[in-house]
């Protein structure tokens, strides 16, 4: 089974304060770990809101927003990485999608990268990485959207893929089949999807290859212990047979 483990945006990264040094080396420990051993298989972390941007569809228009700002509607059904030279052009190709789509939402999230932490320059050709996130709605909710729909994102994503902009892309299983895990002060709460919602933005992710849903949440339990044992991890299985 594979996994996407997606812990929740918190008020450090919120306020644009760097990891630790602590924490960044038991990060690079535990997926150096799980990637010897084959469970890992890539994961990011996002900057905070500031770097970020809110598409809106309503009626054909798109409403674009820039952060900061809080969390509204952020439940993903599918994530793409965009490698880009600037920002406009990521949103004019996560206008595209959108359009696709009809009404919806739709983030653009920056992509931490190791000049953003600390541990080396920026390289003075370095792209700019960005996560789309394809907000989930009622159809995709209720098993998929419609072959016209998917035949048109298969398209653009084809696209994407020829311009050289289109890195990993994933989508995921319906939230009714997923697990919102709590931690307050190290201590866990399990909840059971379907979630109509989440209000927390986004804050990282890690793609994991797990037998069970049992062995994910004892896998989240060191990784909220890293992130300091107050935070909200959501399990969502990743649909291998999407188009």
């Amino acid at each position: 089974m594979r996994f996407m483990m997606m812990h929740k945006n918190d008020p450090h990264t919120e306020a644009g304060e760097v990891p630790t040094k602590e924490i960044i080396e038991q990060m690079g420990a535990f997926i150096g770990e799980h990637a010897k051993a084959g469970r890992f298989l890539d994961g990011a972390g996002l900057r905070g809101s500031k770097y970020r941007t809110r598409l809106v569809f309503r009626d054909g228009r798109a409403t674009v927003k820039h952060g900061p700002y809080r969390g509204e509607h952020e439940l993903p059904t599918a994530t793409l990485v965009l490698k880009v030279k600037t920002r406009e052009e990521a949103i004019g190709w996560a206008e595209r999608y959108g359009k696709i789509l009809g009404d919806g939402e739709i983030e653009l999230g920056k992509l931490s990268e190791p000049w953003d932490l600390g541990l080396m320059p920026e390289p003075p050709d370095a792209p700019l990485q960005l996560l789309l996130i394809d907000k989930a709605d009622a159809a995709s909710e209720a098993g998929g959207r419609s072959p016209k729909v998917k035949a048109e994102l298969t398209r653009l994503r084809t696209e994407m893929a020829k311009a050289g902009v289109l890195g990993n892309t994933l989508a995921l299983k319906p939230s009714a089949q997923a697990r919102r895990l709590v931690f307050q002060n190290h201590d866990l709460r399990v909840f059971d999807g379907p979630f109509t919602e989440s209000k927390e933005l986004l804050g990282g992710f890690s793609i994991m290859e797990l037998a069970s849903f049992d062995e994910a949440i004892e896998l989240t339990r060191p990784y909220a212990k890293i992130l300091g044992g107050t935070l909200e991890i959501d399990l969502r299985l990743v649909d291998l047979d999407a188009e």
